[in-house]
């Protein structure tokens, strides 16, 4: 282990998402964006995996994971130093990062996509830095998209759930991975989907999702919990829980 220089000290949570991307596996969890693209690729069950959107992609696991099974993935996030460290993935093949260890102390890291077995993956993807809720109009034609711990990271995430439909072929699949995590810093009370009490009852997040994605999916298979662990130190780790739910957009 050797001190950090400052470049590092300043990118804390960039190594940490790195790690917990491309890193070592803990607790006996699987790693959590790999895990949710084998969900994805799973669901699918035999339509035709054409083009995939990851959307808050981070450091990009995902998308090279779904690129195993896709002609062509985009991943987009909202932070582009993510995106560009997932863009020097795919061009060099390889990151290096520092990962924090106790205080000043780093060790430092290189993980390959030769060494996830990703390495024929690099030319299905691209990456770009975007607006969840503001995408472009290039963006479409999708054949799944994977919205993974993003709706309670979302400014207006009504907004999102009622326009997404717009970007997915008939019978294609939206997935929604998420801790269901509502905080004022990042949403507005107002815009949250649930979590509160509605007329007198408990409103959840599912009964949210449920309403505001009706007109245009239907819920293809019951929810379930995805563990995930995030490495902040030697000593600290984040272990919650996301839970997964799959739509298939209706025809017409």
């Amino acid at each position: 282990m050797a001190p950090a220089d400052n470049y590092y000290e300043n990118n804390t949570t960039l190594a940490q998402y790195l790690e917990f991307h491309f890193g070592e596996t803990w607790h006996g969890e699987p790693n959590f964006p790999k895990e949710l693209a084998r969900l994805c690729i799973d669901a699918m069950d035999g339509r035709y995996p054409g083009k995939a959107l990851d959307l808050g992609c981070a450091c990009g696991r995902a998308t090279f994971e779904l690129a195993t099974h896709f002609d062509h993935v985009d991943g987009i996030d909202f932070s582009d130093a993510f995106v560009r460290q997932a863009s020097a993935m795919a061009r060099e093949g390889r990151v290096r990062y520092a990962r924090p260890e106790e205080g000043e102390l780093f060790s430092h890291r290189e993980v390959s996509l030769a060494s996830l077995g990703l390495a024929d993956t690099a030319g299905k993807v691209a990456f770009h830095q975007g607006d969840a809720c503001q995408l472009g109009s290039g963006f479409g034609g999708y054949d799944l998209v994977l919205a993974a711990n993003l709706i309670d990271r979302l400014y207006k995430p009504a907004d999102f759930l009622t326009r997404i439909h717009e970007r997915i072929n008939d019978q294609g699949l939206l997935v929604i991975a998420s801790p269901y995590t509502w905080l004022e810093e990042y949403t507005p009370k107002a815009e949250w989907v649930g979590g509160f009490v509605r007329n007198g009852e408990a409103y959840t997040t599912l009964d949210g999702l449920k309403d505001l994605l009706a007109p245009h999916f239907r819920l293809l298979l019951e929810p379930h919990s995805v563990p995930f662990v995030i490495r902040e130190t030697r000593n600290k780790y984040q272990h919650s829980f996301s839970e997964v739910t799959v739509w298939e957009k209706r025809e017409g």
